[in-house]
């Protein structure tokens, strides 16, 4: 086993020292930091070693950890995750990055026949994590901007987190490398580096608990349902409907899809009687198709209006920057979505 090493490099920003950090800084302290811990952690990807990971995530870690805990690997996405598999049976844990998260599709059949299912076949737990840069608003086109989790979604074995907050971001890293089970950890990279979301992080250990949503915003009138990137649009949307229409718009932030926590939606929905799902996910399939049937089942009596939904478009994700905005959902689509409702 490598000698773990506690020292870091200069460019690793420090929470305990004060220093504000963006989200993907807030993830490489989480990974960094259970890599300190936890001897057994350790990491494989393409160009995650001496590059640092194309979003340099893992800037640094090769040079202090060493190259048996920080693994280049071939271009094979199925290979290095099933290897990945194998290593967390013998008792390590592994964190999988995909280059970009598109390209966890050609991991799919590892993930979902074997990974997700070796407890329930009686192989045991796998404990591992795959995490990537997912979604769009950067102009990756096609191939770079996919939101793929609701191909997993339906996947028992499986968890699921997507974070919109820095310490959300570090919290939630760090409970899915020491949870017992194989956790997608998906990133999404308009929220990487923006300014406006950088935290200044507790100094001491904390990890958030996996299936637990966040109260964004509290509010009366309408809920908001979503995740990821689409809660900063929805709290810009919702800061313009207060100051616009008096509106009090509520905000429940997922933060984990899998497992869903139905009992924050259901509670937001009896508060406020109408709810809005917004996810950046296309709208056939997306979450928002789920969310609404659980609502249905439990809490239909408490709705005053439809439910309603703004999603993607059911398209490829274009390259072109005009039409990228025009296919992703958009501030005033949500302002839009929330007055119909406020209408009833």
């Amino acid at each position: 086993m490598a000698t773990l090493i506690h020292d870091r490099p200069e460019h690793v920003r420090l929470s305990a020292e004060g220093k504000p950090v963006t989200l993907l800084e807030a993830i490489r302290e989480g990974i960094w930091e259970e890599m300190e811990r936890d001897e057994r952690v350790f990491l494989l990807g393409e160009d995650i070693g001496a590059y640092g990971g194309a979003f340099k995530v893992t800037e640094g870690m090769q040079e202090r950890f060493g190259a048996l805990r920080v693994i280049d690997t071939p271009i094979s996405e199925i290979g290095f995750t099933g290897a990945a598999a194998g290593a967390a049976h013998m008792g390590m844990r592994p964190v999988v990055e995909m280059q970009f998260i598109d390209f966890i599709s050609c991991a799919y059949d590892m993930i979902t026949n074997y990974i997700a299912t070796s407890r329930y076949r009686g192989s045991g737990g796998v404990p591992m994590v795959i995490r990537g840069p997912s979604g769009g608003g950067v102009r990756g086109g096609p191939f770079h901007s996919q939101n793929p989790e609701m191909a997993f979604f339906h996947t028992p074995g499986l968890k699921i987190v997507y974070p919109s907050t820095a310490y959300d971001a570090k919290g939630l890293i760090k409970a899915a490398i020491r949870d017992p089970d194989p956790v997608l950890f998906f990133e999404h990279k308009w929220l990487y580096r923006r300014p406006q979301l950088r935290e200044v992080l507790p100094a001491e250990d904390y990890t958030v608990p996996l299936g637990e949503a966040r109260t964004h915003r509290e509010g009366t009138d309408v809920s908001i349902v979503t995740y990821a990137a689409m809660v900063h649009k929805s709290q810009e949307a919702a800061e313009q409907l207060q100051r616009e229409d008096g509106l009090s718009v509520e905000i429940i932030d997922l933060r984990t899809l899998l497992p869903l926590d139905e009992e924050a939606i259901l509670a937001s929905v009896r508060k406020t009687n109408r709810l809005l799902v917004v996810h950046e996910d296309t709208r056939t399939g997306g979450i928002a198709g789920e969310i609404a049937m659980r609502v249905n089942e439990k809490a239909f009596e408490w709705l005053d209006a439809p439910i309603l939904r703004v999603a993607a478009l059911d398209a490829p994700i274009p390259y072109s920057p005009p039409l990228e905005d025009f296919f992703l959902p958009g501030v005033e689509d949500i302002v839009k979505a929330v007055r119909h409702l406020a209408a009833y």
